[in-house]
């Protein structure tokens, strides 16, 4: 299954200024969105019948589903296009999606992809009023880089939820190749099924670390994502002892994207 926007005829949505009333309404409707989850849709939430495992999975689909709104909103307004291929192979139990991390909502597309996915997200949102709220009723999995956050994380793949993880823990830097972290690597080779490389592209780059919301490119931004082939993570257990093993994958997903996001550089016209 393939996902793209169609093309948005009106020449005034792609002048600089209209983009830029745009992605500040965006921006707005993100913070509001997440004091409305918050304030009033999570306390309703709680009220319906269901386990502690009913209430997580309706909090994740609520996020999905609004992140997936957010997305359409910006689609929609002429503040970005994009094109999904592969969608259809997210969200498999025991699957974990890891991607690189070229933008600020590379995370906002992943989770509104996938309604019911868990997701490692930065220690920060944790401390931020509009994410706080949401990331705890998710019961998503704090990226502080302990082996708590490593154990939740092989847990929930075991348990089989879907696991969305960012190997370089941060945003690429524009002009560099992405370099992955270990512990994604390890965690996959603890506890996942199935492991999904998910290539992204941003043309032109925005919304990259330290880069503010209001500076927009020149053009509309494009955003694409494509689903590579799946990989046995337990091929690389063989390898050796888990040190090694967990080296030699992180090694093999970092030539991978490298190699991928050269291919897909190329065949841009």
């Amino acid at each position: 299954m393939d996902l793209a926007t169609q093309p948005v005829n009106d020449k005034n949505r792609d002048a600089y200024y209209w983009r830029l009333l745009a992605t500040a309404a965006s921006f707005t409707l993100f913070g509001l969105g997440g004091l409305c989850l918050r304030l009033v849709v999570f306390p309703l939430l709680s009220c319906l019948p269901g386990d502690a495992r009913k209430h997580r999975l309706r909090a994740r689909q609520t996020v999905s589903r609004c992140f997936w709104f957010f997305v359409r909103f910006m689609a929609r307004t002429g503040v970005l296009t994009y094109d999904i291929q592969g969608a259809e192979k997210l969200g498999r139990p025991g699957q974990m999606i890891i991607a690189n991390h070229p933008s600020l909502i590379d995370v906002v597309f992943l989770i509104g992809l996938v309604r019911h996915a868990n997701c490692v997200v930065k220690q920060s949102l944790w401390e931020n009023p509009f994410t706080r709220d949401p990331l705890r009723r998710t019961e998503y999995i704090s990226n502080d880089g302990s082996m708590d956050m490593l154990d939740a994380a092989a847990d929930a793949l075991k348990s089989g939820q879907t696991l969305i993880i960012f190997p370089e823990g941060t945003r690429t830097r524009p002009g560099h190749a992405p370099a992955f972290h270990r512990g994604a690597a390890a965690i996959a080779l603890r506890g996942a099924k199935i492991l999904t490389p998910v290539i992204i592209k941003v043309s032109p780059t925005t919304l990259t670390k330290a880069e503010p919301w209001y500076r927009i490119p020149k053009r509309r931004v494009h955003f694409s994502f494509r689903v590579g082939a799946d990989i046995d993570p337990q091929a690389f257990a063989a390898l050796g002892p888990a040190p090694q093993a967990s080296r030699k994958l992180n090694d093999y997903l970092h030539h991978y994207f490298i190699k991928e996001l050269a291919e897909d550089e190329r065949s841009t016209p």
